[in-house]
């Protein structure tokens, strides 16, 4: 066997691993439709900027002209979807949450007892970490992008009105995005 028959017969061992890897990573994908994807992303959203589809439960963070990494999430229900432009004002590493009065008066019982404050930690709903929105004038929308203590209601509407993501990504988000990050929510 000669040197050219050698390579030829090799290559597809070399190219195995790399086609089970892509054809894992599709399995994956079709499973989880949820789970942090590079996708493409139309041409206009600075990059750095997030955009979130509410109606189609999708995060979009822009790395690139016409690229973004598409993460599930959890929006507001019907009533209590949030849409609008914003910037991220504050970031916080294992928030405390404090329940708004319209959510207290909305379900009392499910809500009274944490009016005075929830600490952070991995029982609280505002789980890991969260970037905190606040509009053009500087003002706290109360409208929050964090993790969540409840990762299977990612891709439903079923939150207070702000946007939910599993706490491994809204990990991940947090420490690419610093404070000022334009938000477009749809």
């Amino acid at each position: 066997m000669n040197r050219r028959q050698m390579i030829a017969l090799s290559l597809p061992l070399i190219a195995a691993p790399s086609l089970v890897l892509a054809q894992a990573q599709q399995s994956q994908q079709q499973a989880d439709p949820y789970q942090p994807t590079e996708v493409p992303i139309r041409e206009g959203f600075e990059v750095g900027s997030i955009v979130v589809v509410s109606d189609e439960f999708f995060l979009y963070h822009v790395i690139a002209p016409g690229r973004a990494i598409r993460y599930g999430v959890a929006v507001g229900t019907a009533e209590l979807v949030w849409k609008g432009k914003a910037r991220i004002g504050r970031k916080v590493e294992w928030p405390s949450w404090t329940p708004t009065q319209a959510m207290i008066k909305r379900s009392p019982e499910q809500y009274a007892q944490y009016a005075n404050g929830m600490p952070g930690g991995p029982e609280n709903p505002l789980g890991a970490r969260a970037l905190y929105l606040y509009d053009a004038n500087g003002n706290d929308t109360a409208i929050r992008i964090h993790g969540t203590t409840q990762p299977g209601s990612i891709g439903r509407a079923v939150s207070n009105g702000c946007i939910r993501m599993r706490n491994p990504a809204v990990m991940s988000l947090f420490e690419q995005v610093p404070i000022g990050t334009p938000v477009y929510v749809y």
